[in-house]
C-alpha cells in the first residue's frame, strides 16, 4: 500500500466504521465488536506508515485546489505521525474501556457515542495528517463539533452548560483568533503550507510575526492556555471515555500537537527565537503550569483535579515550543505521548471508581485500594508518570524539557518545571496514600471483599499504566521519531 493510499484509508475508516456502528445499532455486541475492528484497522495503517517516515519519505496527497496555493491536502511527517500513532492506538484501549464502562454504568444512547468517538478519531487523524493550516483549521473544527454532542452525551442541565462553555470557548478563540491568523499568514506569504524552517522567516516584520504568534497561542483553544482553559474543567460533566477522549486521545493533544506543528512548521525555530513576545507567551504557559497546579490541589472532585492537571501538563509542551530550539521540540513530542499514557491511566481509573463505588470525591475514597487493588495500583502508576518519576515513562520528556531549557539558558524556566513537579506530587499522590493506607469509611467487620470495576474497565487501565512503564524502559522509538521533527530532509 503506498503513502498516500494509507492517508487516505486512515481518514475514511473511522467514517465506515461510523457506518457499521449505525447498522449493528439493535444489537450490542455486534456494534462494539465493529468499534474495536475498526480502531485496531486505523492503527495498523498509521503504523504502516512509520518505516517509511523514519527512512526519510513525506508520503502526501493533494484532494483539492481551493485557491491558487490553498489546497485540501495531507502529508505525513514525525511529528504528525506521533499524534496519529497515539490516537488511534489509544482508540483500541478506550473501546475497550468504553465497552465495560458504558454498559457497567448503564449508559443510554450508546450507538450515539460509538458514532460519534469514530467520527472524531477521523478528524484528529485529519488534523495530524494535514499538509497545511488550512486543512488543519477544517479538522480542527470539525473536532470541535464532532466531540460536542459527546460531552453533552448525559442530557442532564450541568451537561447541557458544560457543553456550551466547551464549545463557546473553542469556536470563539478559533474563529475570533486562529482564523484571523490563518488568513493573515496566507495573505502576508501566499501559502499556507507546511515547511521545514518555516514560511514566515525572512518573509515578515518581526512585528507582524509578533501579532499572529499572539494569534496562534490563543486561537489554539484545545491547548487551554489561561485563560480560555475553562472549556476543560466544564466538559468534566461527560462520560469517563469522553474525558479520556477529550485528555489524552484526541482534543487537548491536538491543540498542543498544533502548536508544535505552527511553531516548526510555521515560523521556524529561527524566527520564533528572535521574537521578543515569545519570551512573554513562554512566562504565560509557565504560570498556566503553576495556577492550575495549584487550583488542581483544591479540587476534591477527583475529575476536576484530573482536568486541571491536563491544564497544568499541556502547558509543558506549549513552553517547548516557545523555546525555540531542536531538543524543546522534541521534548514536546515526547511529552505528547507520556502525558496520554499516564492521564489515560488517571481518568480510565476514575471512571472505574464511579463504577464500581458510585463515588466522585476523593474524600469519600478512604481505604478504597483494599477493594480495588489494581485500579488503585494504576492510578499510582500514572500518578508518577505525570509527576515525572522513574520507573515511568514520563521521567524522559520532562528531563528533555529541563535539558532543553538549560540549554536555551532559561534557568526560571528549570525552576518552574521542578516546582511543578512537586505540586503535582500534593495533588496525586495524597489520592493513592488515601486508598490505601487510610481506614475505609465502612469496614464491614473488617473483612474486604474485592469489588473492581467490569472485567474491561481493569484490562484497558491496566494496559494503559503498563504502557507508562514501557515507556520509560524502551522510549529510543519515540525520542528517534521526535529527532526528526527539527532534522533537515536529506
Amino acid at each position: 500500500m503506498t503513502g498516500s493510499i494509507a492517508i487516505i484509508a486512515a481518514l475514511l475508516v473511522p467514517l465506515f466504521g461510523v457506518l457499521g456502528i449505525l447498522a449493528a445499532r439493535n444489537h450490542a455486541n455486534h456494534r462494539e465488536a465493529v468499534t474495536l475492528v475498526t480502531a485496531s484497522g486505523l492503527f495498523i495503517l498509521v503504523a504502516s506508515l512509520v518505516t517509511p517516515v523514519m527512512n526519510g519519505l513525506r508520503p502526501g496527497i493533494s484532494v483539492l485546489e481551493v485557491l491558487p496555493g490553498l489546497d485540501v491536502a495531507f502529508g505525513v511527517e514525525p511529528l504528525g505521525l506521533i499524534f496519529a500513532l497515539i490516537a488511534s492506538g489509544l482508540w483500541i484501549v478506550t473501546s475497550i474501556y468504553a465497552i465495560g464502562y458504558m454498559r457497567g454504568h448503564h449508559e443510554e444512547n450508546q450507538t450515539r457515542f460509538y458514532a460519534f468517538f469514530a467520527i472524531a478519531l477521523s478528524c484528529a487523524i485529519g488534523v495530524a495528517f494535514a499538509a497545511n493550516l488550512f486543512t488543519m483549521f477544517i479538522f480542527y473544527e470539525a473536532l470541535t463539533l464532532s466531540t460536542y454532542p459527546l460531552v453533552t452525551h448525559s442530557g442532564t442541565a450541568d451537561a447541557k452548560r458544560g457543553g456550551r462553555t466547551y464549545l463557546g470557548i473553542l469556536l470563539t478563540t478559533s474563529i475570533g483568533f486562529l482564523l484571523l491568523a490563518v488568513i493573515w499568514t496566507y495573505m502576508s506569504v501566499g501559502t499556507l503550507d507546511f515547511r521545514q524552517g518555516g514560511i514566515l522567516n525572512g518573509q515578515v516584520s518581526e512585528t507582524v510575526a509578533g501579532g499572529l504568534l499572539i494569534l496562534f497561542v490563543f486561537g489554539i483553544g484545545k491547548a487551554a492556555i489561561m485563560p480560555f482553559h475553562r472549556w476543560l474543567p466544564a466538559a468534566m460533566v461527560a462520560p469517563t471515555p469522553v474525558s479520556a477522549l477529550l485528555h489524552a486521545v484526541a482534543v487537548v493533544k491536538a491543540g498542543v500537537f498544533a502548536i508544535l506543528k505552527v511553531a516548526v512548521y510555521i515560523f521556524g525555530l529561527d524566527l520564533l527565537a528572535k521574537l521578543s513576545i515569545t519570551d512573554y507567551l513562554m512566562w504565560l504557559a509557565a504560570a498556566t503550569i503553576l495556577i492550575a497546579s495549584v487550583i488542581a490541589l483544591r479540587q476534591d472532585n477527583l475529575k476536576r483535579r484530573l482536568a486541571y492537571s491536563t491544564v497544568s501538563q499541556l502547558s509543558y509542551i506549549i513552553l517547548a515550543a516557545l523555546l525555540a530550539t531542536s531538543g524543546g521540540i522534541t521534548g514536546g513530542a515526547m511529552h505528547i505521548a507520556m502525558h496520554a499514557f499516564g492521564k489515560i491511566t488517571l481518568f480510565f481509573c476514575a471512571g472505574a471508581i464511579l463504577v464500581a463505588t458510585h463515588k466522585t470525591e476523593i474524600s469519600q475514597m478512604r481505604g478504597i485500594g483494599r477493594s480495588m487493588p489494581f485500579t488503585m495500583i494504576a492510578f499510582t502508576i500514572g500518578s508518577l508518570s505525570i509527576v515525572g518519576a522513574p520507573p515511568m515513562g514520563g521521567l524522559w520528556s520532562k528531563w528533555i524539557l529541563g535539558m532543553a531549557a538549560l540549554d536555551a539558558g532559561q534557568f526560571a524556566i528549570i525552576g518552574v518545571l521542578m516546582l511543578s513537579s512537586l505540586l503535582s506530587i500534593g495533588y496525586l499522590l495524597p489520592v493513592a496514600y488515601q486508598a490505601f493506607f487510610n481506614t475505609p469509611e465502612t469496614s464491614n467487620k473488617g473483612k474486604t471483599t474485592i469489588k473492581e470495576a467490569p472485567t474491561l474497565c481493569v484490562i484497558a487501565l491496566s494496559l494503559t499504566a503498563l504502557g507508562c512503564i514501557v515507556l520509560f524502559l524502551f522510549p529510543d522509538p519515540l525520542y528517534d521519531l521526535a529527532n526528526l521533527i527539527t532534522a533537515l530532509p536529506a
